[in-house]
């Protein structure tokens, strides 16, 4: 099964909006899990993934603001 979460063109604002709603909640997401956990290995993880997710972001963001119109799409697959 698939969800479509994401599938159209945006304005450059509305694409910045998009994503760094999503990031923010991926970001919180894995913030609220390392509150939770007592394993050094899994909070390690998850802080190298918030990193990841920040400079993926900023590259994202660096490549949108050069234009005035952006596709996104995304897909959840779960299986």
């Amino acid at each position: 099964m698939n969800i479509q979460l994401l599938k159209g063109n945006f304005t450059q604002s509305e694409a910045l909006d998009i994503l760094t709603q999503l990031v923010h909640v991926k970001i919180k997401f894995h913030e609220s899990k390392i509150e939770k956990s007592d394993n050094e290995e899994d909070i390690k993880m998850r802080e190298n993934r918030i990193k990841k997710l920040l400079q993926d972001f900023y590259e994202a963001k660096q490549l949108i603001i050069t234009q005035k119109q952006c596709d996104l799409n995304a897909e959840i697959e779960i299986g």
